[in-house]
């Protein structure tokens, strides 16, 4: 991991790019306090959107969670933001936007070729930098995953052990074999839906929140279109990391 830039923010948190390999990212660690242990971590997830177009929300969500004592890091997905473009994961874009305008049903070749090879990228690439992260002397364990590809967060939490608890926003198309995945997952987790998302398929995440094999999982549901989450539904989740993570 090489750190490419630094700077505190106002309230105290520091702000440091940087890249693994290929992979971009950026972490916040909370102001220090005299004698403070190593911080929890909170690894934030986002949509293939890139990094640039999502950074206020994510320093939003890192700068609150700083406020409770985490240290929070995300990465660029692969195909977004300066990284390499993948033409098949852009023919599926395509095939996807044409069948939402068009109102007809996304099939499932469509929703495969568009997640499953983005979540067999992401999740080791994400594992690789919390390998690095887990090595920094200011960050500790537990782990925690917050928001996201849904699907990402699917596979952390079955194939990564240091992952204790997520919380995970419905939302967005899952194929049928992250499904059955979602089965295996038994960590603590918080899924945030929103109940008139105009783009989220309510029964199916309902069907998700009901395959996953956690004994405790808590579904949140609020009124309000996609970009409606309630501020207090941040309060929610930060109370969920608090109660696990720490």
């Amino acid at each position: 991991m090489r750190f490419t830039s630094e700077h505190r923010l106002d309230d105290g948190v520091l702000e440091r790019e940087f890249t693994l390999g290929e992979i971009p990212g950026i972490l916040w660690t909370p102001a220090p306090a005299p004698a403070s242990a190593p911080a929890p971590l909170i690894l934030l997830g986002h949509p293939p959107l890139g990094l640039r177009k999502m950074y206020p929300r994510l320093v939003a969500r890192a700068r609150h969670s700083a406020a409770e004592g985490f240290a929070t890091a995300t990465i660029e997905l692969p195909g977004s933001g300066d990284r390499p473009r993948w033409p098949a994961a852009e023919q599926a874009r395509a095939d996807l936007r044409r069948a939402m305008e068009a109102g007809e049903p996304v099939s499932d070749e469509v929703i495969d070729a568009l997640i499953l090879p983005l979540v067999d990228k992401a999740v080791p690439e994400w594992q690789a930098t919390l390998d690095a992260l887990l090595s920094l002397p200011e960050i500790g364990g537990p782990v925690g995953y917050s928001g996201g590809v849904i699907s990402i967060g699917i596979r952390l939490a079955v194939v990564e052990p240091r992952l204790s608890a997520a919380g995970l926003f419905a939302g967005s198309f899952v194929p049928r074999a992250i499904f059955e995945e979602a089965r295996q997952v038994t960590i603590p987790l918080h899924v945030l839906l929103q109940w008139d998302d105009e783009g989220n398929d309510r029964q199916a995440a309902l069907d998700l929140f009901d395959a996953f094999g956690s004994k405790e999982k808590t579904l949140h549901a609020n009124m309000g279109g996609h970009t409606g989450v309630p501020q207090f539904a941040g309060d929610d989740a930060a109370r969920f990391f608090t109660r696990h993570l720490k």
